[in-house]
């Protein structure tokens, strides 16, 4: 039976961790927090995942809140004029629905599981000097832990980073309270609210540790007006912020949030970091090779919402990767096929939201105002979320997203 140890107990380490478990490997998984510390602990994410991702999880058989998190059935898209009213109001339907599980349930559920399961579940952090053994005693050592230490083994590949600063200032509150969309009372939707040269404001239901609750997500600007949460460590103070940002910048979404209240003393989260494509292979001092999974090795900024949906696609691609491989050694040129693999999807992703921290060009200006007249766009725009390949086809070029319009406006 073949030996794996997974450091890291997040989507991607523990998504993996139990599709191994399940076609019989030894996996031993490391967690620098236990299932009870993760559960009370702060909130990590807003953790939208789409089709493809939520199906990974069925596959597997570990979709466990799927009957009780929020079904989102729609994406859209508000974008504020000068004087604070909508320039851009439209919702688009999604194929199939998206849903929002707080990690502090899942990842603590999961973990459990995994032991249950007869997994070695082992708490404690890791250093590289303890990878630098464990790689002697392992068949294959996978890093999914996204910060600390061990990131560092893992080189920045400059050629597909464009960013080394931060392009957001992240500020994330969970809040029970919020009012129904006006425009779509029935429907549950991400709402995504664009503040030109500002920011932008996310808004999805999901479910945490107390039920149903929305999230209030804030990306700004770095030094501009929304770059406020820096410093602030009090809960309730980090929701006034946040609600008073809506009231001058979204007024239609404050205008729900007028009797919202915090989830927990834990449901706020703020911070920011540099969008970094990484090298995926990290070479130990004793000359051993680990390697990267999912944000070690492709961190993308959360303003496409894509962190947890590329945490699944990674953990899938790198299940079919290791299984397929049989008893062969995993040696450095399989490790590169691996991350290669997983690549031709995690590209798209890159390039889609590393778009979107810049200035928008006419021609995605002119696809996003499309959208509230032709609901074929709005439509396209929103799935592109679940699959954003499909961006290369009309998103990024000006003949082809010109052509594209022109083909689904009626004569």
């Amino acid at each position: 039976m073949r030996k794996i140890l997974i450091v890291g107990a997040g989507q991607s380490g523990l998504q993996l961790a139990l599709g191994l478990q399940s076609q019989g490997y030894e996996v031993t998984l490391m967690s620098n927090r236990t299932a009870d510390e993760i559960r009370a602990g702060r909130v990590m994410s807003t953790q939208c995942m789409f089709h493809t991702a939520l199906q990974h999880e069925r596959d597997l058989g570990i979709n466990f809140w799927e009957s009780q998190a929020p079904r989102i059935e729609g994406l859209g898209v508000s974008v504020a004029a000068p004087d604070a009213s909508r320039a851009v109001d439209w919702l688009g339907t999604l194929d199939g629905y998206a849903q929002s599980v707080d990690q502090r349930v899942k990842m603590a559920g999961w973990m459990e599981v995994f032991a249950q399961r007869g997994g070695q579940l082992v708490i404690h952090g890791a250093a590289v000097s303890d990878l630098d053994y464990f790689a002697r005693t392992y068949d294959l050592v996978l890093v999914s832990a996204g910060k600390g230490e061990l990131v560092s083994m893992f080189g920045r590949d400059a050629s597909r980073s464009p960013y080394s600063e931060p392009q957001r200032a992240l500020a994330v509150a969970y809040v029970h309270g919020l009012g129904p969309r006006p425009e779509h009372p029935d429907v549950d939707a991400v709402r995504c609210n664009l503040v030109p040269g500002v920011g932008e404001l996310f808004v999805m239901p999901t479910l945490t540790t107390s039920g149903r609750a929305d999230i209030l997500f804030w990306e700004g600007i770095p030094g501009g007006p929304l770059d406020v949460f820096q410093g602030v460590k009090d809960p309730s103070e980090h929701l006034a912020l946040t609600l008073e940002l809506m009231e001058k910048f979204t007024p239609w979404e404050y205008a729900r949030a007028t009797k919202v209240e915090l989830t927990d003393a834990n449901g706020t989260l703020s911070g920011r970091y540099a969008p970094t494509v990484r090298n995926p292979i990290g070479r130990l001092p004793g000359g051993g090779l680990v390697l990267g999974v999912a944000d070690v090795v492709v961190a993308n900024d959360p303003i496409t919402g894509q962190g947890s949906n590329s945490a699944a696609k990674c953990a899938a691609s790198y299940l079919a990767s290791i299984t397929e491989h049989g008893d062969k050694p995993f040696d450095e040129a399989w490790m590169r096929r691996t991350f290669d693999r997983y690549w031709e999807t995690a590209q798209h992703v890159t390039k889609w939201t590393n778009a979107m921290l810049g200035v928008p060009p006419e021609h995605v200006l002119n696809l996003i105002g499309a959208a509230g007249q032709l609901p074929p766009v709005a439509h396209r725009i929103a799935n592109g979320f679940n699959d954003p390949s499909d961006f290369e086809n009309f998103f990024y070029d000006p003949d082809k997203a010109a052509a594209y319009l022109s083909s689904v406006t009626p004569a």
